[in-house]
């Protein structure tokens, strides 16, 4: 007879799976885009091809890359290396293959940390991986050719491995991961590390943890863990001098913590606007989960979601340079907080739960938001909402399953709740498969121009022309397999322009845009 304390494997690695599918699906229907799946990718070929001054230290254009580790951009390389072959330029899908992956694992990772929040408690384990597979930044953010999906699983990774510190005999197996863990950030996101370490410290030091660790071999398991990441940066120091430190100061935390990059106006409220958007259907258990947290905070569970979601919001929150995906890091402790909530909606069993009259209700309010997005797909086979043509089925799948979940969740017996949490990921998954089937996933592509037809264009140009009216762009250098600087009305020689100037003659023409030779 199995235990009630052993550990979800066969649901976890189920979810899992779907996870791989998902991340899967479309891959490379969609070109790389700016920021930084360009970059990201001409970094990695880079690296396959074996170019720069030392082993192991990224190049840009041929150009020392101080900006991030080589620890995504190796993999992608040795992926491109085995699988490209002689072709020049690897496609979509296989660059994204190996971030695509590797940000799944965030699902069972999750799931196992709960487990050990709330031993024993196999519905909020699984839970935590169900709320993982189907948020929506989770499963898109980590498909793209970028260091953020990477980051988070190995976040999850070094929380599980500091959690799983008992003072027993496989503490240093424990302590190891969580140094290797430690060294997978220091070569993805370096500065990212300190946060991330701190937010989990912060809990354990909160709850004396460590004084059931066994300290020695622990402390020294860690150390023997960080020591390839700690080892890269001298490596990198030692090789490059003093340019290493733009990792950390220039290009790492001194650039976020003091300069007001572009599209960060609205400052703080990009993160909360990224989580109002994006945690979708589940938003609505946050409030209170906190609420239940800070109830428990005498309790482990408690007292780890709060540490970990204060201090990475202390972290992410007063950046002056805001990007949307800064706030990934986020989503770990809004699923480990919000899965118990989720549970209770199920089995309704804990009568201490706080703010019981919003919970009831919240199924009802899946019941109007599946209305309503049925109301929006038959609305998009009308005139009036011709727009919403391209969406009628995302909105449908979501609506039905929504709605469906919604009202099964009202019901007095639990096996029709049960069937209402199966609709309402079930609704979830399909609307994020039909997404990802299209190439509505990569929206911010809509945002400027393509840049295809024009790194067409440059190829017919005799020298490295330069591009007239916009910045330089990381994509176009890739699909151009050149880089193509922003260049000046006054400079002469050969530019990509959609207006070229009185003292320029055209010679190939694109769509809007024209290779011309300007004096």
């Amino acid at each position: 007879m199995q235990s009630k304390f052993a550990t979800p494997w066969i649901g976890l690695l189920s979810i899992w799976g779907v996870a791989v599918g998902l991340a899967l699906i479309g891959l490379g229907n969609v070109p790389l885009r700016d920021f930084d799946e360009g970059t990201v990718a001409r970094v990695a070929q880079e690296l396959s091809k074996g170019l720069g001054e030392a082993p192991l230290l990224p190049t840009l254009w041929g150009e020392p890359y101080l900006n991030k580790g080589p620890g995504l951009h190796s993999l992608i390389g040795l992926v491109i290396r085995q699988a490209s072959g002689t072709q020049q330029l690897p496609s979509e899908g296989l660059v994204r293959l190996v971030p695509a992956l590797l940000s799944t694992l965030v699902v069972p990772l999750g799931g196992l940390l709960q487990w050990r929040l709330r031993p024993g408690e196999r519905n909020s384990c699984l839970a935590t991986s169900l709320l993982l597979l189907t948020l929506l930044p989770v499963a898109r953010h980590g498909r793209l050719a970028m260091l953020d999906g990477s980051q988070l699983s190995a976040m999850a990774l070094l929380w599980l491995a500091l959690a799983s510190l008992r003072g027993q005999r496989n503490d240093s197996y424990w302590a190891l991961t969580a140094g290797l863990m430690g060294s997978a950030m220091l070569l993805l996101k370096a500065p990212l590390l300190i946060p991330c370490a701190a937010a989990a410290l912060a809990a354990v030091l909160w709850g004396l943890e460590w004084q059931r660790w066994r300290s020695g071999p622990a402390i020294s398991c860690m150390a023997l863990g960080l020591l390839p990441g700690i080892s890269w940066h001298l490596w990198h120091a030692h090789i490059r001098g003093g340019q290493a430190l733009w990792m950390w100061g220039g290009d790492g935390a001194g650039r976020v913590l003091l300069d007001a990059g572009e599209g960060s106006d609205l400052r703080w409220r990009v993160p909360l606007i990224e989580l109002l958007e994006g945690g979708w259907p589940w938003l609505l258990l946050l409030v209170p989960g906190l609420c239940w947290a800070w109830q428990l905070r005498h309790q482990r569970w408690g007292r780890w979601c709060l540490a970990t979601q204060v201090v990475l919001a202390a972290a992410i929150l007063p950046l002056k340079t805001q990007l949307p995906w800064y706030s990934h890091p986020l989503w770990l402790p809004f699923a480990l907080i919000n899965a118990p909530l989720l549970v209770w909606l199920v089995e309704r069993r804990d009568r201490g739960i706080p703010m019981r009259w919003w919970l009831q209700r919240i199924p009802s309010i899946w019941i109007l938001l599946g209305f309503l997005l049925i109301g929006a797909t038959a609305l998009s086979f009308t005139a009036v909402g011709d727009q919403l043509a391209p969406y009628r089925w995302l909105a449908g799948a979501a609506g039905l399953g929504w709605g469906a979940g919604g009202w099964w969740l009202q019901s007095a017996q639990l096996r029709q709740r049960r069937q209402g949490l199966i609709s309402m990921v079930c609704g979830s998954v399909l609307a994020l498969s039909l997404l990802f089937s299209t190439q509505l996933w990569l929206w911010e592509l809509n945002e400027r121009w393509p840049v295809s037809p024009v790194a067409s264009l440059s190829r017919s140009s005799p020298t490295t022309p330069l591009l007239h009216g916009y910045d330089e762009r990381p994509s176009l250098n890739w699909y151009a397999g050149q880089r193509i600087r922003r260049g000046r009305s006054r400079d002469s020689g050969w530019f990509l322009t959609q207006k070229p100037d009185d003292h320029c003659v055209v010679t190939a023409r694109k769509g809007d845009w024209a290779l011309a030779r300007c004096r």
